[in-house]
């Protein structure tokens, strides 16, 4: 009945109708990945564009300098000058006795040093021992 270039032919027909329907579909695929990367390209831009207008917004000169009058005003507040501002040599140093350390610190050495006998002089701090 049939003949085998029939039945080859006819296979070939298949494949390649299949191998058209696989080509078509990951087509479809890729179309679908692009459109949705061009919606998210589109929501950003338009995202960027709103921030941008909220920055000109917020940084215009005239609400600034409101803004700077009102801190100026009613809550009393000034601009920082250079000579508030101090180095950590302008810090006075304090001398570091066995009272201002807690017990914790010195892993219960401080609560200790009471029992020993006292001199009149506060005992030396090398480190974590006291002598």
């Amino acid at each position: 009945m049939f003949r085998t270039s029939d039945i080859v032919l006819i296979a070939v027909m298949v494949s390649a109708a299949a191998l058209t329907y696989k080509t078509k579909r990951e087509a479809e695929e890729q179309l679908a990945a692009v459109q949705k990367i061009q919606s998210q390209i589109h929501y950003e831009e338009e995202t960027i564009d709103l921030l941008k207008a909220d920055w000109s917004l917020l940084t215009q000169p005239s609400r600034l300098q409101k803004l700077a009058d009102v801190y100026k005003s009613q809550l009393g507040l000034e601009p920082v000058n250079a000579h508030q501002i101090g180095s950590l040599d302008d810090i006075p140093v304090k001398p570091v006795t066995i009272e201002d350390l807690s017990s914790q610190r010195l892993g219960g050495m401080a609560d200790n040093s009471s029992k020993e006998p006292s001199d009149g002089k506060d005992p030396v701090v090398t480190g974590s021992t006291v002598q």
